[in-house]
């Protein structure tokens, strides 16, 4: 009954102590809480001892590890969004408008430039009331359809255009609503400091600033839009200038005399070119009605703004006829001094052939030239045969697509099964539609000494022209057409183009125009065609009116000789001095010398 007795009555009543005294009379220790644990920890942590410093160590080292781990990878897990402040900085890059190279003419003057505009873009993920955005927005910009600029911040995209190219105080009134997500950001803007002037040469380009019309397109088309696609930022001052064989002080003036035309003659429409015969260089072009390229490009693609000298085909009426004296002077069935049965109408079938204005007597070969006989170019072009006046129209370019540095061209028109009545009445310019442009190539093929030169609208030398530049007739052909455009100017229907000092040579053409498969009597397009000086061509004038009105000073005539010839001496006498050519006082003694062998009379 010893006190070893009473201590194992205890033990026996308390199983759950923690452990057995080892001395008898020890007290029993006292269950811990967790609390309680915890605090002894952080004692013996915090606590200077030496020997527990490198548990210290071990434990801050694996909080800072823990640390590093949580906060690299999230800044791996935000690397990885597509919408970071890099991947969003790119894909604003690639939004913005790329830069293009400056147009200028032969000259030097702009004609094409890029400025540096700001544009409004949209985070559509960081815009918290997206309705309130759009409401502030259209507000301050009302020409932005609400709709769609609701349907863009609506989408999962990162980033969306709100208005591009705005002005500065669009850009300020925007920056005031200080709309979260909504951001400004510099980019190109193609300008034409010269409005329509040369609109339909120089084309357009679209909002992204790419070509889409053109010289705009041929330039992307020649390697711009490849480098822009594959991510190189160019800049305007790292790429050469693009020269034109424009001038633009002698296109203003051919536009000019062109509108004032169409305002005297009520005509729908007209067009015109210059062309240099001895490089094919195009000088001027205009054909109107035209568009502002700065404006929409709606405007440009309406139907009666287009390039009616290559997007264009129509019936060139007379002007056809050099073409076929040409072919056949070429060929040697006819001469100058051959002579045409012309005393009564030609008949095909159930089809006649008249004259506009008849003689009804035998006519010389120059007289078939200035009185425009339909029937002397249709009994010539019969002496050549359907087979050859189809193989010489195909080799001066009249079958084919024209092809310039321009993307914008038409394919002729001419009938499929040719037979002699085609032939007969293609020698005056029915029956097949060609782009005007395309018609004034192969005339001037005839005045240049007979090589066909393609028309470019890039500067070229004459060397460089003639390098590839085919015969299509002998250079003796060549001067007696250059003779018969000459007498045309003196004493026949081109009278009212021989502007006095500058020898010109010149053929008119009026052709019924085809509605609903049937010749308009009252509705003509009218062309002429004058070569200035006609003893040594240097420039083609081109210029056609579209459904011109006779006036009361006409006669109430409306042929091209009243409307197209009328304002082609204007613009010789206008952009002859631009051109480097003064009247001349002097006009040139012996201008066709291989003509004067055949003892024809010279007209001077």
């Amino acid at each position: 009954m010893s006190s070893q007795a009473i201590h194992d009555d205890s033990t026996a009543a308390a199983p759950d102590v923690a452990r057995v005294p080892s001395q008898i009379g020890e007290p029993a220790p006292r269950r811990r809480s967790l609390p309680r644990l915890l605090g002894a920890f952080l004692r013996d942590v915090f606590r200077t001892r030496l020997d527990k410093s490198r548990a210290r160590i071990r434990v801050v080292a694996f909080g800072f590890a823990a640390i590093y781990c949580v906060v690299g990878g999230r800044l791996i897990q935000l690397g990885m969004r597509p919408d970071t402040p890099d991947t969003f900085k790119h894909v604003a890059a690639e939004a913005a408008a790329a830069a293009r190279p400056d147009i200028i003419d032969r000259n030097g003057e702009i004609l094409a430039t890029d400025i540096r505009v700001m544009s409004i873009f949209a985070e559509p993920k960081r815009i918290i009331d997206k309705d309130e955005a759009v409401e502030l927005l259209t507000a301050v910009l009302p020409d932005v359809n609400a709709r769609e600029l609701r349907d863009r911040l609506s989408s999962r995209k990162g980033f969306a255009w709100v208005k591009r190219g705005v002005t500065p105080k669009e850009q300020e009134e925007v920056f005031r609503l200080g709309l979260p997500g909504v951001g400004f950001l510099p980019e190109d803007k193609r300008v034409y400091p010269n409005g329509p002037i040369a609109a339909h040469v120089l084309g357009l380009t679209n909002v992204d600033n790419a070509g889409i019309a053109g010289i705009e397109k041929y330039i992307d088309d020649q390697g711009l839009g490849a480098l822009h696609g594959a991510g190189f930022n160019l800049s305007a001052a790292d790429m050469k200038p693009v020269r034109l064989s424009l001038d633009l002080k002698v296109t203003y003036a051919l536009r000019d005399e062109l509108l004032q035309g169409i305002a005297k003659y009520k005509a729908n429409a007209a067009a015109g070119a210059i062309l240099d015969v001895n490089t094919g260089e195009v000088i001027a072009l205009a054909s109107l009605p035209d568009y502002d390229p700065n404006t929409a490009a709606a405007e440009a693609l309406d139907k009666d703004h287009i390039n009616r000298l290559t997007v264009g085909v129509y019936e060139m009426g007379s002007t056809f006829k050099a073409i076929s004296l040409a072919m056949a002077l070429d060929s040697n069935k006819v001469t100058l001094n051959s002579r045409i049965d012309a005393r009564g109408t030609l008949r095909y079938g159930r089809f006649t052939i008249h004259d506009y204005e008849a003689k009804s007597r035998v006519l010389t070969v120059p007289e078939v030239f200035t009185f425009s006989s339909n029937i002397g170019a249709a009994r010539m072009a019969l002496m050549v045969g359907v087979e050859a006046h189809k193989a010489f129209l195909r080799k001066m370019g009249q079958l084919d697509r024209m092809r310039t540095e321009l993307p914008e061209s038409a394919e002729p028109l001419y009938p499929r099964n040719w037979g002699e009545l085609n032939t007969m009445t293609i020698a005056f310019g029915h029956g097949i539609a060609v782009a005007p442009l395309q018609a004034a190539m192969a005339v001037g093929a005839l005045m240049n000494g007979g090589l066909m030169i393609n028309p470019t609208f890039l500067p070229r030398t004459a060397e460089e022209a003639r390098a590839n530049a085919p015969r299509v007739i002998r250079a003796e052909t060549s001067e007696e057409m250059r003779y018969l455009m000459r007498l045309n100017a003196e004493k026949g229907t081109a009278q009212k183009a021989n502007i006095p000092g500058y020898f010109v040579g010149g053929k008119t053409g009026t052709a019924e125009k085809v509605m609903f498969g049937h010749y308009q009597r009252h509705k003509l397009f009218t062309t002429f065609m004058a070569i200035v000086p006609a003893d040594k061509p240097r420039y083609l004038f081109l210029t056609t009116y579209d459904e011109p009105k006779g006036l009361p000073e006409t006669g109430g005539f409306a042929t091209a000789a009243w409307n197209s010839g009328v304002v082609t001496g204007k613009i010789i006498e206008r952009v002859g001095p631009l051109l480097g050519m003064a009247p001349r006082i002097d006009l040139p003694e012996q201008p066709f010398p291989l003509v004067a062998k055949l003892g024809i009379g010279i007209t001077r």
